[in-house]
């Protein structure tokens, strides 16, 4: 009976193994398909024949496998290998002393194995080149026009005649303008390199007024390798087109960067221009104003870490009404006793400016500390490939006219402003008219100690901030508001605009430090000329 029991036992285990194929199959099915592909090409892949690995390759990229890019990116990454001890491709990666593998297909880990368990399924640059084509190629299906363009700036003087002719056929049925510019400009850049006489020809049409450096540089090249003796002359003269359009560009670039950096001194010395041109006060605490705005800048955005791109936005009046507040506390406490004495005001300013320097390295820091640009700051405006604006610098250069606006209208407009304009021409009339000239002077300190914070929110996104951000505007600064005129806000403005571009143009062939020499200079045999600058601005000692 026991016996019996057994061989029951037996009959029931032999009829479940049976039939176990039954149930786990279908589950399966798929992925061993899918895993079929790769396995059955593994001794193809790993052939030292060139031509028989890309038949390997080309395989792949023509079947409709949902992996075929996730396996073509493996073996470009150089990630595939042959487990040698049941001769399977499998994906690895080194970790530790050994390499972490897993199935190629969905990732599963299978475990970590010694690197001699292991032969890697090697290729060589021109199966790489191969592979970013096919690569490429595939991600031109992609319904993202972004990723349909990376994969196509990539491609561009690499890919070859297959690729080329595929995308091709791409270029009717695309969407979008810039995916379809940067097709026509790869396969332009594709027949100037390597296309019939015929091809070259139309790419030579194409590239006519264009400025992209890898059609310069194609047509460079064909203008001196082409046997067609028109090819090669045609090539030559658009080559001198692109260069002369690139030198005027670059005229165009270095005018661009000379306002950003005119509006960057405009910004810097508006301030100085109302507090010395109204209330004669030589302030060298100015620049330490610039500093409290810049670092301002900062405080807000470690207060308000996840909004980042609004931060400016709530800056700019947080540092006016800093910057303003020292301003006033420094006219009360201490210009005021000094009207009149122009170099007391002088010293007092410089004391109270290394006073306001040692204060931040005490109480903050004594290192320069770094100020995020917000999302929309950063990057650039590309207008061509020979001509791009930092958009950081452009959006200054709009910040500072918008500031200067505002301050005309309230110089202009304003009850204040007219007060103020009355103390600026005639302290003692403006007493007898009943204008409050102590409160004006505390206000218009206030004002132009506000306005340095504001351009400390604009430096801030220039450059990293530091206790000695001021010093390098204060100079600069004071020769702005000489050069153009003391108190006189137009004349501010072209002065600082002008030194700007002269700065820029001088540069490149002077060298930095040599350029500031030139340009001082320069403002020092104008103010022999015209000691009241460009713009004389009519003050209490006009008439001295």
């Amino acid at each position: 009976m026991a016996g019996l029991n057994t061989l029951g036992r037996a009959f029931l285990c032999f009829c479940f193994l049976i039939t176990l194929p039954m149930f786990t199959q279908p589950v399966f099915a798929q992925d061993s398909q899918l895993t079929n592909l790769l396995q059955d090409l593994a001794s193809d892949l790993t052939s030292k024949k060139r031509p028989v690995q890309l038949r390997a390759i080309d395989t792949i990229a023509k079947s409709d496998n949902q992996y075929r890019e996730r396996w073509l990116t493996f073996l470009l990454q150089g990630e595939l290998y042959v487990n040698k001890s049941d001769k399977s491709i499998v994906h690895a990666v080194k970790s530790g002393k050994g390499f972490a593998i897993s199935n190629p297909d969905n990732g599963e880990a299978l475990g970590e194995v010694k690197k001699r368990a292991l032969s890697k399924v090697r290729i060589n640059n021109a199966i790489r080149v191969k592979l970013k084509g096919i690569l490429g190629t595939m991600r031109l299906t992609d319904p993202d026009p972004l990723n349909r363009l990376v994969a196509l700036e990539d491609l561009t003087g690499k890919a070859d005649s297959v690729v080329v002719d595929t995308i091709r056929g791409f270029i009717p049925d695309e969407t979008d303008n810039r995916v379809k510019g940067a097709m026509q400009l790869l396969i332009g850049v594709h027949d100037l390199k390597q296309g019939s006489n015929e091809q070259q020809r139309a790419a030579l049409e194409y590239a006519e007024g264009k400025l992209d450096i890898e059609l310069i540089n194609e047509l460079r090249t064909l203008s001196i390798n082409s046997e067609d003796e028109n090819i090669r002359s045609r090539a030559l003269t658009l080559v001198e087109i692109a260069e002369n359009k690139k030198r005027w560009y670059a005229r165009v670039e270095t005018l661009f960067f000379g306002l950003s950096l005119g509006s960057v001194l405009v910004v810097a010395a508006i301030g100085l221009a109302i507090t010395f041109g109204v209330m004669g006060v030589i302030n060298m605490a100015h620049g330490e104003l610039i500093m409290l705005g810049a670092y301002t800048t900062y405080f807000v955005q470690q207060l308000l870490p996840s909004a980042i791109n609004y931060s400016l936005l709530i800056a700019i009046p947080a540092a006016f009404l800093v910057s303003g507040v020292v301003g006033i506390i420094i006219e009360r406490g201490v210009i005021r006793h000094l009207y009149g004495r122009p170099l007391e005001t002088l010293l007092a300013t410089f004391g109270i400016s290394l006073m306001l320097q040692q204060t931040v390295r005490t109480f903050v820091s004594s290192q320069n500390v770094a100020v995020i640009n917000p999302v929309w700051m950063s990057g650039s405006l590309e207008i061509n490939p020979a001509l791009s604006l930092t958009l950081n610098r452009l959006i200054i250069l709009a910040f500072c006219l918008v500031v200067f606006m505002v301050l005309l209208l309230v110089l202009n407009r304003s009850s204040f402003g007219l007060q103020m304009r009355a103390v600026a021409q005639n302290r003692q009339m403006a007493r007898a008219m009943g204008i409050r000239s102590s409160r004006v002077d505390a206000l218009t300190f206030g004002l132009g100690s506000g306005i340095a914070g504001i351009a400390g929110v604009a430096l801030s996104q220039l450059g990293n901030v530091g206790p000695n951000l001021g010093q390098n505007y204060i100079i600069d600064s004071f020769m702005v508001v000489v050069f153009g005129g003391v108190g006189n806000l137009w004349g501010t403005l072209v002065a600082g605009m002008s030194l700007g571009i002269a700065n820029k143009v001088v540069e490149p062939w002077a060298g930095a430090v040599m350029a500031k020499i030139l340009i001082l200079v320069f403002i020092i045999m104008f103010i022999q000329r015209k000691p009241k600058g460009l713009f004389p601005q009519l003050g209490r000692a006009a008439g001295d």
